[in-house]
């Protein structure tokens, strides 16, 4: 087969460039990807799903199971790792760490926790005397999926063994990239054995599996053109830094069900040595509007739980003597209240309403040595929320307060704060593993990029606490801002809306409730419920000059977007931190997020020649 004149090294570098979509030698880069799909095309073909389970095969439940990926000598290891941490964290573990113990019981012991293991071998792997009663023993305790590279005959003690196994005729980077997005269901396994390689599996074996989540491929597999699509986002993207409009970017587009193209640029900060990374976190700002908020809301109105024409004081009983009790949930989720904007709480703040030092009177956390009085928010800020006035009721006037209370209908609703319920019900059985609110609970700092240098109220560089100062005395959790999350991240949650509610093989939302949330809701406005979307006033541009007139999203203030095109099967993400130190208009007066959309679809339209 063809695969076989490409010399291993460019089978890696390709690989490589697509995992990091390097712009170097962009005249080369779709003739490269040409190249790579030349060979993927030939391991498909010759990759099989030879035993599968209670079909094991895309692997379900990521958030009710640790993974662990176990190596002999498998010399692509790193890229297969690299893939199989797209989906959700995977621990690997080198049994060469582990020579002294023959019988390899100390990584038996270090894998105890582990529920699925994951074991890929190449055909020396084969001959190791430890091999079987290894794979012997995971197969009794845990849920074992071995894939098999470059192997023309199996040992016969694996066709006693009971699980998973996935046959790959070659052993190349390659290969090690779609038998990983095999295992989690980024690409589909249809192939059957042409010959015997063992005395179970013979010819006309295999099981068949379709695509469940997303795949990560390059542009040409999307039809589109590497060259029109990375030498325009690099250009646009290096124009925003080199005007200070931010520091660093990371972008993300997927088309048919595919990552091909997520790239970071810059730094963290202006001449910083500590450069963006695709797996960097940053806070979403108002994103967090539909990508947390509008999430719980969805799920409690397909649960019958919420009525979209049910009033605030249908749920809480605090509005009822309030102006605020007759609004509906609708005008809340449209910002159709006739609420103010906002209400600036933080510059009321008095001294004895805050401490360097944490303790049971002061207990909220707002930025490094700086923890609010207890219950501030209801005894201060909520009741000034609840006195705020109504100006203009059925007109559209975007209001950060309509988020603050729908944060509380569905806490009410839910019995559960807002940031748990969306970790427990989205981020963490989607795989999405850096979303969530309050990163530095589980991450650290330079996993996190900075916004602004707030020099006006907590007198620090943020990083991890959330821009908003609203948000901060909520103690970083709130229906309109505290999100933070990686570009993939946003991909997985956006691709599963793009799939009407389905992904990964579970059912997170009726598809007629994506349609109703997404859709116009309005006549005196663009927006959906909760959702942003396409403006019909083509004066603005907005979200792109060729965006379809189905196209849903939101922007976020620190500089963050992403923007759904059903019509074009599209997920745009862009992710910046135009505020750091300070904040700039720049993003948007140069048009940088518009623009990049732009050159998407303009590349989309340039076909893939």
């Amino acid at each position: 087969m063809y695969i076989k004149s490409l010399n291993r090294k460019c089978l890696a570098g390709i690989f490589w460039v697509m995992i990091a979509l390097s712009s170097a030698c962009a005249q080369d880069q779709h003739q490269q990807n040409q190249q790579f799909l030349a060979a993927k095309r030939s391991i498909e073909t010759s990759t099989v799903l030879l035993n599968n389970p209670n079909q094991l095969v895309p692997i379900k439940n990521l958030d009710q199971q640790k993974f662990a990926s176990v190596h002999f000598g498998f010399e692509n290891a790193s890229v297969f790792d690299s893939l199989l941490n797209k989906y959700t964290k995977v621990q690997s573990f080198n049994s060469a760490n582990y020579d002294a113990d023959k019988t390899l019981n100390n990584l038996l012991f270090d894998l105890k926790f582990f529920q699925t293991v994951i074991v890929p071998l190449n055909r020396t792997d084969l001959s190791n005397p430890a091999l079987i009663p290894f794979l012997t023993n995971l197969d009794q305790h845990k849920n074992l999926i071995v894939v098999c590279f470059g192997t023309p005959i199996l040992p016969t003690q694996f066709d006693v063994l009971k699980g998973a196994l996935v046959w790959s005729a070659f052993n190349s980077p390659v290969a090690a990239n779609f038998t990983a997005q095999l295992i989690f269901g980024g690409v589909a396994s249809n192939q059957k054995l042409t010959g015997d390689v063992s005395a179970k599996y013979k010819k006309g074996a295999g099981f068949t599996t379709t695509q469940t989540r997303l795949a990560y491929s390059v542009p040409e597999e999307a039809g589109i053109n590497a060259n029109n699509l990375n030498s325009a986002i690099d250009a646009i993207v290096a124009e925003a830094i080199r005007a200070q409009a931010t520091p660093g970017a990371v972008v993300l587009v997927a088309r048919n069900g595919k990552v091909i193209f997520n790239k970071a640029y810059g730094s963290h900060n202006y001449n910083d040595t500590l450069k963006d990374k695709i797996t960097d976190i940053f806070d979403l700002a108002s994103v967090t509007k539909v990508s947390a908020t509008t999430m719980e809301t969805m799920r409690l109105y397909d649960q019958g739980k919420l009525n979209l024409d049910s009033t605030a004081g249908t749920y809480l009983a605090s509005t009822r003597n309030t102006n605020k009790d007759d609004l509906k949930v609708r005008e809340f989720l449209t910002h159709q209240t006739g609420m103010v904007p906002d209400i600036i709480t933080w510059e009321k703040l008095k001294a004895i309403d805050r401490s360097t030092d944490s303790s049971a009177t002061f207990p909220t956390k707002v930025a490094d040595h700086f923890y609010l009085k207890k219950d501030y928010f209801k005894n201060v800020i909520w009741p000034d929320m609840l006195k705020s006035p109504i100006k203009t009721r059925g007109r559209y006037v975007y209001s950060d307060l309509s988020m603050y209370f729908m944060k509380e209908i569905v806490e009410t609703i839910s019995g559960t704060p807002l940031n748990v319920s969306v970790q427990q019900n989205f981020y963490s059985p989607l795989g999405m593993q850096t979303a969530g609110f309050l990163p530095l609970n589980r991450f650290s700092k330079n996993q996190i990029v900075p916004t602004e240098n707030d020099i006006g109220f907590r007198h620090q560089l943020l990083i991890g606490y959330v821009h908003d100062q609203g948000a901060g005395l909520l103690g970083g959790v709130s229906g309109h801002a505290g999100l933070f999350a990686s570009a993939n991240d946003l991909a997985i949650l956006y691709q599963m809306l793009l799939n009407r509610g389905t992904y990964g093989g579970t059912q997170y939302f009726k598809p007629e409730t994506v349609d109703l949330f997404t859709s116009k809701q309005s006549d005196v406005s663009r927006r959906g419920l909760g959702f942003d979307r396409w403006d019909p006033n083509r004066d603005t541009k907005y979200p792109s000059v060729l965006a379809s007139d189905q196209t849903y999203g939101h922007t976020g203030y620190t500089g963050t977007c992403f923007w759904v095109d059903p019509k074009y099967n599209l997920v745009y993400i862009f992710l910046s931190n135009r505020v750091n130190p300070k904040v700039t208009e720049k993003l948007s007066s140069l048009g940088i997020r518009r623009r990049v959309q732009d050159a998407v679809y303009e590349a989309i339209q340039k076909g893939v020649q």
